[in-house]
C-alpha cells in the first residue's frame, strides 16, 4: 500500500475511534431508556403486585401459577393464537410465492400488480379491521351472522385480514430472490431435460430459501404479535373466545380492576415474550439450515 494512502487510512481510523462515542452513545441511550429498562421493570414487576410501579410487593410465582389456575381465557388464547399463526403462515407463503413466481414471468404490466399487490401493507391495521369489518359482516349478514356471532367467523376473518395485508410484503421479498437465482442456471436444468416442476423444487426453491427464512420469520411474528386488527375485527367476542394472546394480555391488564390483576397481565407478557423469542429462534435455525451456500 502506497504511504500517503496508509496514513489517509490511519487518519480515517483515527477519526472513526474519536467520534464514534458522539454517534452511538445517543442512540445507546436511548435505546437504553427505551427498551432496556422497561423490559427489566417488567420482569421484576410480573413478580409484584401492584397498582403502579411505586407500590409493587414482591409475590414470587404467584401470577406465573395464576395465569394457568384463575385464568381461563389465557390457555384458550394461547391455542387460538397458535392455530392462527399456523394457519396464517402457510397461507401467506404459499399465495405470496405463488403471485412473486407468476410476476416474475416475462407478462405486461407485472409492474403496476407488484404495486397494486403491495399497497395493503401500507394501510394502518387498526382502519383494515374495520374496513374488513364491514365487508366481512356485510356478507355474513346474508346467512343471518356476524364476526362475533362465534369464535370461527372471527378465526377466519382474522386470517383473511392478515393474508390481505402480509401477502403483497412477502411477495416482494420472494421477487427479490426469485430474480437473484442465475438464468444459466436454469438454462442447464432445461437443457439437461428437467421439467419445470423439477426447476421449481429443486433449484428455485432451494436457492431462495434465505428469502424463505426472512418471510416465515415475519409472518410467524407478526402472526403472534397481532393486536390492533384483532381489537378492531373482533374485539375478543364472542366472550373473549377470539382474543388472541396480546389482546389477551391488554384487556388482563387494562380491563381488569384490581392489583393482583396487573401482575398477572405483566407475567402473561413475560411469557408471551420468552414464547414468542423461542419460536423464532428454532424457526430461524430450521429454514436457515436448508439455505444454500454459495
Amino acid at each position: 500500500m502506497h504511504p500517503q494512502e496508509k496514513g489517509r487510512e490511519n487518519m480515517q481510523n483515527k477519526m472513526m475511534k474519536k467520534y464514534f462515542p458522539v454517534f452511538v452513545l445517543p442512540t445507546l441511550l436511548a435505546f437504553t431508556i427505551g427498551f432496556i429498562v422497561p423490559f427489566i421493570m417488567g420482569v421484576y414487576l410480573s413478580f409484584c403486585k401492584f397498582t403502579t410501579v411505586t407500590d409493587a410487593k414482591f409475590v414470587g410465582l404467584q401470577n406465573y401459577v395464576k395465569i394457568f389456575t384463575e385464568d381461563g381465557t389465557f390457555g384458550h388464547a394461547l391455542w387460538y393464537t397458535t392455530a392462527f399463526t399456523v394457519v396464517s403462515v402457510v397461507l401467506i407463503n404459499v399465495i405470496g410465492f405463488a403471485v412473486a413466481l407468476l410476476l416474475t414471468k416475462k407478462i405486461k404490466g407485472t409492474n403496476i400488480f407488484r404495486t397494486v399487490f403491495f399497497m395493503p401493507n401500507l394501510i394502518g391495521g387498526i382502519i383494515l379491521g374495520y374496513v374488513w369489518q364491514l365487508l366481512l359482516n356485510g356478507l355474513l349478514l346474508q346467512i343471518n351472522k356476524t364476526l362475533t356471532y362465534s369464535s370461527v367467523y372471527g378465526f377466519w376473518g382474522l386470517v383473511i385480514l392478515m393474508c390481505w395485508q402480509q401477502i403483497g410484503y412477502m411477495m416482494i421479498i420472494y421477487i427479490a430472490g426469485l430474480n437473484n437465482v442465475s438464468p444459466d442456471l436454469i438454462e442447464a436444468a432445461q437443457i439437461d431435460g428437467a421439467t419445470a416442476s423439477q426447476i421449481l423444487f429443486k433449484i428455485k426453491i432451494p436457492m431462495i430459501m434465505p428469502s424463505v427464512t426472512i418471510c416465515t420469520f415475519l409472518t410467524l411474528t407478526n402472526g403472534f404479535k397481532m393486536f390492533d386488527q384483532n381489537l378492531s375485527l373482533t374485539g375478543g367476542d364472542p366472550g373473549k373466545q377470539s382474543q388472541l394472546l396480546a389482546l389477551n394480555i391488554y384487556d388482563t391488564f387494562y380491563g381488569r380492576s384490581g392489583p393482583a390483576w396487573k401482575g398477572i397481565g405483566q407475567a402473561k407478557a413475560v411469557v408471551f415474550f420468552v414464547l414468542v423469542v423461542v419460536i423464532a429462534l428454532i424457526q430461524l435455525r430450521a429454514t436457515s439450515s436448508k439455505e444454500v451456500q454459495a
